[in-house]
């Protein structure tokens, strides 16, 4: 990689644009970039930095680019780095420009302008510049595919910063191998430590979680198999805990088995006493059952002794009323017929009684002639009551034509009392008619008068409020603007204290020992104090932000003036130089007109509906009246017609009814009497029927009962016994044969009468022995299918776990490989001797190789007395790899790097970075670097060591290189002549070149 070109604008201290000819001052090979302490030398390195990885080195890159802007630049100059560089054999130009707040276009204030990021590559052929890209992104994995390196990487290769390179001299193995780490980028090696530690935890807990499963089954193995299955006391992930279990489990299978074989002979001796008690018990039961059913049958056969009397009784009532079951259907004919004729006398008597005493002693004959003469006459009076009929009908008639007459009558009156007024009532409604749409007319036209008059109103009030607010406004501004001056005054007057005082500041940093950061001297004999006046930092940033924050007020109060006074100018052109009283008093007397012709409008749309009503209204009542007259001419013929009908009819009806009050009354004293006649005579009828029937009956109930044996027919009756009577005597008599026949049979019974000659059978003993034999047997029977179930339960579970075993070996054998290369690479491992982690090996191996590349360097800048080694033993109690020693060959004896002088730790730190800077090259590819920074630290060289690490330097040019030495040490600018000296100023820093060209 070389640099060609730098061109910056606005960047860091430098207030203007500047150019730096990187190929000017390389032709010397070696050059010098000097200038007093602030002036900005650092800054262009800075500028390369950013230019390459739009950030700068260490802590000045902060605020996502927008402290890169200088403070000297003028407001509408932008930042902006542009850098041309030859690297991997092509020609690029990097442009950025940061983030900034750039003063807006219209109006006042800013706004926020985006970073902006340009690729060009110069194309030989075509002679001129090609646009690659415009994205941070692509621009950024551009450059860094380049180069080879990471920002950290480019800043401790090409950027050599001694003072960090003093301090990695110095340097524990801890923050050496944090140093290393970056610049290598040995990140997958501290992966593949971090994925095997968390490849150990994962396997290690998934043999714990295997372990526990297998531990919780050999418990339940043990609780299933009792106290012949013990375990040893061992804990998931222990050594042996599977052959443990299994071989704990064989053994619990092996006595589960013979505990079974025990069990089984036990029942079946059990069951072999059971199947004997069980015999021996039916044999009693049997036994005591025949010899309980012989006496019960000896019990029985004296019952029916006792009741032999009443058997016979009984049979001789049975008998009798078999007998005279043959005389019982005489006797329910005889007692039918003599319920019909009592039935019949009773329904004579009731008719007879309401017959007039001319017919209460007539026969059946005389009955029925009066009923036919009263059944005649009755239909003769159908005529008449027809008659009757019409008349009511004829009067409801006339009542009807009456209640026509008045209703008319009544229509007529109204009418004519309506009629009367109808004209006045007609012009009436139409003159209100005609006025309200007048009114109508008047609002229309006053309602654009008064809003007209309202906008007005309001315009003057609005002009008479920003006539104040204009006012306060302007005040308001001048106030701010004064403010504003004042603030900006205060801020350049404590920058430029600030800047006279800034020695004592970076002094007030300094330590007995460290390095200076500008001159790397570690003795610090006169260093600047700070005076009663002095301003630091915080109070700069303090005095800016105020700056700033009274500049945002004063431009807020110019934009709320101007804003006020176009509202004014527009409601001063609306509202005119009318006072706003009188515009109020204009309005008002509008708005009361407008009121009045809107309420005198608003009864159009009522009046014109009373008018087409009242027009309705009167059509009605003309129809109405004419309608009235045509009823009343046709009423005056209906009424002749029905007068005439009416006395034909009353003529007719009077003859009809004779001495009743009406047809009605007498057609109803004839139905009476023909329905009583007719009523008698069936009566007497059926009387002397039933009267014939009975003296049948009786007759033949005599002969019925003569025959059957009987003397009268009530001794027959009296022996006749109903049928459920019957019943249950036949139910007694056949229980008394049936229960004689069995008690025989069971007295001569063979079994039973022997039986009965044997000692009572003692079945409570027998049943006790039997319950015992069963009791025996569930026992055993229990006891055998506990067995069972352990021996399953024990050969399930002893193959669930050999199975998990069997599973778990791979994994076990997996955890353990893992654990060893995990121990191995994090350096815990016994069979890591030194304790070195993975790492740390690899950045030994790195180490070693920059120690080398140091030493050709370090040899010539000591005159041959020292050489860097490095050192893999431990410190302490730590761990080893990263140790750093030098070798005295003037002594012979290697020490420490920490033991080096001032000037020795600096030429040791530059041979160390610049062997780095050769490491790091080969190790990003081989990328060749043609321009080198050096930054500061030769002051505490002395003139000898001096002129040895130029020459050393200078050697660097043999591999076309050319570098660049920053440094204020005046004596370097006697030795180097091409220089690039930064002059500070009020207005910014600027650069000049000498000895060049």
């Amino acid at each position: 990689m070389r640099l060609h070109r730098l061109d910056l604008t606005a960047f860091g201290p430098f207030g203007g644009s500047l150019t730096v000819d990187f190929d000017e001052l390389s032709t010397a090979g070696l050059f010098l970039l000097h200038g007093p302490t602030g002036a900005g030398k650092t800054s262009i390195l800075d500028a390369v930095c950013y230019a390459l990885y739009g950030s700068v080195p260490g802590a000045r890159q902060s605020g996502q680019g927008m402290t890169l802007r200088s403070d000297h630049a003028a407001p509408a100059v932008r930042t902006e780095v542009t850098l041309d560089l030859t690297v991997a054999g092509r020609r690029l130009e990097v442009t950025r420009q940061p983030p900034w707040q750039r003063p807006k276009k219209r109006g006042t204030g800013t706004t926020l302008d985006k970073a902006q990021t340009w690729l060009r590559a110069y194309d030989p052929a075509a002679r001129s510049w090609k646009d690659l890209s415009r994205s941070h992104q692509e621009v950024g994995e551009e450059v860094t595919q380049l180069l080879g390196m990471s920002r950290e990487q480019f800043c401790q290769v090409v950027l050599l910063p001694q003072g960090d390179f003093a301090r990695f001299l110095r340097a524990d193995a801890e923050a050496r191998g944090k140093l290393l780490g970056r610049l290598f980028d040995t990140r997958r090696f501290a992966d593949v430590e971090k994925h095997l530690a968390e490849r150990r935890r994962a396997t290690e807990a998934q043999v714990r979680d295997g372990d526990a499963e297998l531990l919780a089954d050999a418990h339940r193995m043990q609780q299933a198999a009792g106290e012949v299955m013990r375990l040893e006391d061992l804990a998931p992930g222990e050594p042996g805990l599977a052959e443990s279990v299994l071989t704990a489990a064989a053994v619990a299978r092996s006595a589960a088995r013979e505990q079974l074989t025990v069990a089984r002979c036990r029942l079946a001796a059990a069951e072999s006493a059971q199947a004997a008690a069980d015999r021996s018990l039916g044999e009693a039961r049997e036994r005591d059952r025949l010899q309980r059913r012989f006496a019960e049958a000896r019990e029985r056969a004296a019952r029916l002794a006792e009741e032999d009397g009443v058997r016979q009784e009984a049979q001789t009532l049975l008998d009798r009323s078999r007998k005279a079951e043959a005389v019982a259907p005489a006797l329910e004919l005889r007692e039918s017929a003599d319920a019909e004729h009592r039935e019949a006398a009773d329904a004579e008597a009731r008719t007879r009684a309401l017959l007039p005493e001319a017919h209460k002693e007539a026969g059946t004959a005389g009955l029925t002639a009066a009923a036919r003469r009263a059944a005649e006459e009755l239909g003769g009076l159908e005529s008449a009551r027809r008659t009757e009929r019409r008349l009511a009908e004829l009067l409801d008639e006339r009542a009807g034509l009456d209640r026509q007459e008045r209703a008319d009558a009544d229509v007529l009156d109204e009418s004519d009392a309506w009629l009367t007024g109808w004209e006045e009532t007609r012009t009436g409604l139409q003159a209100r008619i005609e006025s309200a749409q007048e009114a109508a007319t008047d609002a229309v036209g006053l309602a654009v008068q008064r809003d007209s008059a309202h906008q007005r109103l309001n315009a003057a009030r609005l002009r008479d409020q920003l006539a104040g607010d204009t006012d306060r406004a302007a005040e308001q501004a001048r106030t701010a603007q004064e403010q504003a001056l004042a603030a900006k005054q205060h801020w350049l007057d404590l920058k430029e204290q600030r800047l006279a005082g800034i020695a004592a500041e970076l002094a007030a940093n300094l330590i007995d020992g460290a390095p200076c950061a500008v001159c790397g001297a570690v003795e610090h004999p006169a260093p600047a104090r700070k005076d009663a006046g002095h301003v630091d930092r915080e109070a700069e940033e303090r005095a800016l932000a105020a700056h700033q924050s009274a500049e945002e007020r004063r431009a807020d109060h110019e934009r709320r003036l101007g804003a006020v006074r176009e509202a004014l100018a527009a409601a001063g052109a609306e509202a005119g130089d009318t006072p706003t009283v009188r515009l109020a008093h204009e309005a008002e007397e509008l708005e009361e007109q407008y009121v009045r012709a809107r309420d005198a409008a608003s009864v159009l749309h009522s009046v014109r509906e009373q008018l087409r009503q009242a027009e309705h209204e009167h059509e009605r009542r003309l129809t109405a009246q004419r309608e009235a007259a045509v009823r009343a001419a046709a009423r005056a013929s209906v009424r002749e017609r029905l007068d005439q009908e009416q006395a034909a009819l009353q003529q007719e009806l009077t003859k009809a009814r004779g001495a009743a009050d009406s047809v009605a009354v007498r057609a109803a004293q004839l139905e009476r009497d023909a329905a009583r006649f007719a009523d008698a005579a069936d009566a007497v009828r059926l009387a002397e029927g039933t009267a014939q029937r009975l003296k049948y009956a009786d007759a033949r109930l005599a002969d019925a009962a003569f025959k059957a044996g009987f003397d009268t027919p009530r001794a027959a009756a009296e022996a006749l016994l109903d049928a459920a009577t019957g019943r249950a005597l036949q139910h007694r008599l056949d229980a008394w044969q049936q229960e004689e026949a069995a008690v025989r049979a069971a007295l001569t019974e063979p079994d039973t009468a022997a039986a009965a000659q044997q000692p009572p059978a003692d079945l409570a003993a027998a049943q006790r022995t039997a319950e015992d034999a069963d009791r025996r047997v569930r026992e055993a029977a229990s006891a055998r299918d506990a067995a069972a179930r352990r021996c399953a339960e024990l050969d399930r579970l002893s193959a669930r776990a050999t199975a998990a075993a069997r599973r778990l070996a791979p994994l076990r054998d997996e955890y353990d490989r893992v654990a060893r290369m995990a121990g191995l690479t994090a350096g815990t491992s016994a069979a890591n001797e030194r304790r070195m982690r993975l790492e740390s090996y690899v950045l030994a191996a790195r180490l070693e190789q920059v120690a080398a590349a140091a030493t050709a360097r370090l040899h010539r800048m000591s005159s041959g007395r020292y050489t860097l080694v490095h050192s893999d033993d431990r410190t302490g109690r730590g761990r080893s790899g990263l140790g750093l020693h030098v070798v005295d060959a003037w002594t012979g004896r290697e020490r420490d790097t920490a033991t080096l002088s001032g000037g020795e730790t600096f030429f040791a730190s530059l041979a160390l970075a610049l062997g780095l800077a050769d490491v790091v090259t080969d190790e990003a590819g081989g990328v060749r670097l043609d321009t080198l920074f050096i930054d500061e630290g030769f002051g505490s060289l002395d003139d000898q060591t001096l002129d040895e690490v130029l020459d050393v330097l200078d050697s660097l040019r043999e591999r076309d290189r050319s570098v660049g030495i920053v440094s204020h040490v005046p004596d370097l600018r006697r030795r180097i002549h091409a220089q690039l000296a930064v002059v500070k100023g009020r207005s910014g820093s600027t650069v000049r070149t000498h000895g060049v060209g």
